[in-house]
């Protein structure tokens, strides 16, 4: 039963991810055209990237990561969840008020250290400004990050993976407005930031307090289960923060040259669908899993657990993978080749999607192996790990970016993915044997790359018969299509016919 509910969670998050990529899709593809990769692009894409790279650090990041196992394991063995999580709640929301003050007149030193290659053009004061719009987003959206893991805790996912579509749909809503009455895209952009952000909060809010937890704002108070949250978060918050210097490292150098930021974010949202599908949701899920199941000392069910999500996000994210390798360039000149978005731009994004590409499964990896530390409230080994890929990347972002140009960030990006991984994985040995990969799984890795291969070989040759089609014109959408459902359907086949999965599994997650 515990494995169909992970299954049943895992895919809840997924197709709810995949609906809010899908719109990030449209939302880009409306962006490109409207804006290109110009400077109003990049000053937006600059603002909107502060508040989110803070939400990740307060959020998803160190909070929840320290919050989730102390939460689940409170609802688990009934020790008053409810007030621990009103108590996070007031605290959470006090910190925030206070740094998004301080953030709202520190703008311009934020707006520097993200893209100092902007001092001396437009950028820079179009950021300031976008950025002071949006930044009081990252109080919405964290407060809703915590609701979220409330929620995913008690194993209610749908709100909390349903928020994110909410953002998007609030872009296209507001593009689609402002191109009607002529409206800056710019600014209505980042208008629609915290209006959106409000909607995210609501939708979690209203299903939480369905499911008992209604909280709010108080004064805050710093109880010994605080005090512990405090002491587990710390060292993931520094985990954090290395993880967003090495987002920095990536956007300072892109900074440099014209129109890298928005080649480097519209090639991020293509990897980010599958990572968000597959990664992000396996990762919400198995956090409070394992935190459950290590209270109850259920190894046997741990172990269980670890290796389904370590199979399903591989044979989910390795074809992806090599697609992203194989074919980036009909995905961004389908995607987003029109307007001010030129061949050029879409040449260099291509490039950006294929490094990306390279690093995709490391990335997922480290969504699966974290939740083995994070529910032991191991939050240390993380972060010294991610000063490891922090040098790593920085070397190579840094180092190679005088000779190979905008590139350079993207690939210290995807070697600090492999070598974070790697790290990860190999320190799991003394957890014992929910760590170990069971004999399902090992038969299954070689597999899975096989089937990928085969599928890789496959589009690659039919990529380059329909290239007449896939250059211009209406019919190029439907001959994307069709490369993408040969694509899938090639590695079904491979994938039953060498025994990677079975068609029975595969009905069984789609009806889950």
């Amino acid at each position: 039963m515990r494995q169909i509910r992970l299954a049943s969670g895992i895919m809840t998050v997924g197709l709810w991810t995949m609906l809010s990529r899908i719109l990030g899709f449209l939302r880009d593809i409306a962006i490109a055209a409207l804006l290109g990769a110009g400077p109003v692009a990049e000053a937006f894409l600059i603002a909107f990237s502060l508040p989110n790279m803070f939400r990740r650090f307060f959020a998803e990041g160190a909070f929840n990561m320290a919050f989730v196992p102390m939460f689940s394991k409170k609802l688990e063995g009934e020790e008053q969840p409810e007030k621990f999580a009103q108590d996070a709640f007031s605290g959470l929301a006090t910190v925030l008020i206070i740094f998004t003050a301080i953030a709202m007149l520190a703008m311009p030193w934020l707006v520097l250290a993200m893209a100092s290659g902007f001092i001396d053009d437009n950028r820079f004061d179009l950021a300031v400004f976008f950025g002071r719009i949006a930044f009081p987003y990252i109080i919405l959206i964290s407060l809703a990050a915590l609701l979220s893991g409330v929620l995913n805790a008690t194993g209610r996912f749908v709100a909390a993976a349903a928020a994110p579509v909410v953002l998007n749909f609030c872009f296209l809503a507001a593009m689609a407005l402002a191109h009607r009455f002529g409206w800056p895209i710019g600014d209505t952009l980042a208008w629609t930031v915290p209006i959106a952000g409000i909607g995210q909060l609501w939708i979690v809010w209203a299903s939480a307090a369905r499911a008992g937890f209604r909280l709010r704002i108080t004064r805050p108070r710093l109880t010994p289960d605080l005090r512990r949250l405090a002491i587990i978060a710390a060292p993931a918050a520094l985990a954090g923060g290395v993880v967003q210097v090495n987002l920095l490292i990536g956007r300072q150098v892109a900074s440099f040259f014209d129109g890298a930021i928005a080649w480097l974010s519209y090639a991020d949202r293509l990897y980010q669908l599958p990572l968000g599908v597959v990664g992000i949701a396996i990762g919400v899920v198995l956090l409070p899993d394992l935190s459950r199941r290590l209270r109850a000392e259920d190894t046997r069910g741990g172990q269980n657990a670890f290796n389904r999500a370590t199979e399903m996000s591989l044979a989910l994210t390795v074809p992806a993978a090599v697609a992203l390798v194989v074919m980036p360039a009909p995905l961004v000149s389908v995607l987003f080749q029109r307007g001010a978005f030129s061949a050029e731009d879409a040449s260099a994004t291509a490039l950006a999607v294929a490094v990306y590409g390279l690093g995709l499964p490391a990335f997922v990896l480290q969504k699966v192996l974290q939740p083995l530390y994070f529910a032991r409230e191991d939050t240390k080994t993380p972060f010294y790990f991610a000063l490891v890929a922090l040098l790593v990347n920085a070397v190579i972002a840094i180092g190679l970016a005088p000779v190979i140009g905008y590139i350079a960030a993207a690939i210290g990006t995807s070697v600090a993915g492999w070598a974070m991984a790697g790290l990860l994985w190999r320190s799991t040995r003394p957890m014992g044997q929910a760590a170990v990969l069971d004999a399902r799984l090992k038969r299954r890795v070689w597999r899975i790359l096989v089937a990928s291969s085969v599928m890789g070989l496959v589009i690659w040759i039919a990529a380059d018969i329909l290239a007449p089609w896939l250059s211009g014109g209406s019919v190029r959408y439907a001959a994307l299509a069709s490369l993408v459902l040969l694509g899938m359907a090639t590695y079904a086949l491979a994938g039953r016919l060498i025994g990677a999965f079975t068609l029975g599994e595969l009905r069984a997650a789609v009806r889950r």
